[in-house]
């Protein structure tokens, strides 16, 4: 605390200095006439004393504007900018923690592996998620739920219930599952488009997988960090809040309680600490929205077939292939692309790269028919294909 007391006494004296000269000058020239000997309330030289003087002072100085002065959050000798919270609104990291703390849950999962040696196998997994609604809507990633045969769900009182799941999203990586109970505690949520660099954040999740409730804090580090999880590109806010394996599907409250992201990962390494991200809270409010109506997000759209970059002359040659480029590595029984296909072209633009692709997909809607030029068996030919909308079961 002592440590945290001096950087906030070193700030304020930085913020300060650039009006030192004038604010100096004009407090000396009270002081430097004035006689220091005496009682608090003894007069001092033409009738100042030193209480009179510390209120002209107090006056001058509260009429300064400094720069990043942010509100206090309660926590004595710590003081953080906060943007997405009102003054009136902040409130002690032990408050927060105690008004959130039954709106986050422990996420646990079963699932089945296997392998030509040893067969089919259990394997459990423990993540983090958020109550959406008072009968039992819960947020969590994708990463934590993909691929589960059983999922449970413990609140913060220790009861447990079996959850369904009800809509997933990879390029989000955000799900949604459902318990049958009422009166849970639901989220506020607040806004992460007018989040700040350097305000308050507050994690509470299950890291590790058996320490549900754990809560850490920390401030806003980065506002859009663009990171590829999945081989999906996502925009992530940075944070310095603890963040561990098990977190993840937890919440990022800011420093009035309310939710401005579900953490979803952290950057891992031996010389690696203080790095964790979470989607930003507009972004999962609306595909939230879409996964409990409709059990997946309107208009991502779906190419109708799994496609593959081969980018040199070795792996083209482990794939028989006689070219680098985009090829369908899978595709569906109603496309007109088949295995094998050489994508050149979307209507007319050249393709050299699944990015490439998804470039061009981000131009249209589901719907629209794409004509894709493709090499097959050594003849080059143009099919029609259908952009559908994507549903992840």
């Amino acid at each position: 605390m002592k440590k945290r007391v001096t950087v906030l006494l070193m700030t304020v004296t930085i913020g300060l200095s650039g009006v030192a000269g004038f604010g100096g000058a004009y407090i000396a020239n009270i002081l430097g006439s004035s006689n220091t000997s005496g009682s608090s309330d003894s007069n001092i030289d033409e009738g100042f004393s030193k209480r009179q003087i510390k209120e002209i002072v107090d006056e001058y100085v509260s009429g300064l504007e400094l720069p990043n002065s942010g509100e206090s959050t309660g926590t004595p000798g710590v003081s953080y900018i906060n943007g997405s919270v009102e003054p009136s609104d902040l409130m002690p990291i032990s408050e927060i923690a105690e008004r959130c703390k039954d709106s986050v849950v422990e996420i646990y999962t079963e699932s089945v592996s296997g392998g030509w040696r040893m067969g089919q196998y259990i394997t459990e997994g423990a993540g983090s998620g958020v109550v959406f609604s008072e009968d039992g809507y819960i947020v969590t990633n994708n990463h934590v739920i993909e691929g589960a045969r059983k999922i449970t769900v413990r609140l913060n009182n220790g009861e447990s219930y079996d959850a369904e799941l009800i809509g997933r999203d990879s390029q989000t990586d955000l799900a949604v599952v459902k318990i049958k109970a009422n009166g849970l505690k639901v989220v506020t949520l607040g806004d992460s488009d007018k989040l700040i660099v350097g305000e308050l954040t507050v994690a509470i999740g299950n890291p590790l997988g058996h320490l549900g409730g754990s809560v850490s804090e920390g401030v806003i580090s980065a506002l859009s960090r663009n990171i590829e999880i999945d081989g999906h590109s996502m925009n992530l806010l940075q944070t310095t809040a603890a963040v561990n394996p098990g977190n993840s599907g937890g919440a990022l409250f800011n420093g009035g309680g309310a939710l401005i992201g579900i953490v979803n990962a952290k950057s891992s390494g031996a010389d690696i600490e203080g790095i964790g991200f979470a989607i930003p809270v507009n972004l999962v409010k609306s595909i939230t929205d879409d996964l409990i109506e409709y059990g997946y997000v309107l208009g991502r759209m779906d190419f109708g077939a799994s496609l593959i970059d081969i980018t040199d002359a070795w792996t083209a040659m482990m794939y028989n292939l006689h070219s680098i480029g985009v090829y369908v590595s899978q595709a569906d029984s109603d496309s007109p692309l088949q295995i094998g296909d050489h994508i050149i072209s979307i209507n007319e633009k050249s393709v050299s790269s699944t990015a490439d692709v998804s470039d061009i997909l981000e131009e249209h809607k589901v719907g629209d028919v794409l004509k894709v030029k493709v090499e097959r068996n050594n003849e080059t030919l143009t099919v029609e294909v259908k952009i559908k909308q994507a549903i992840q079961d």
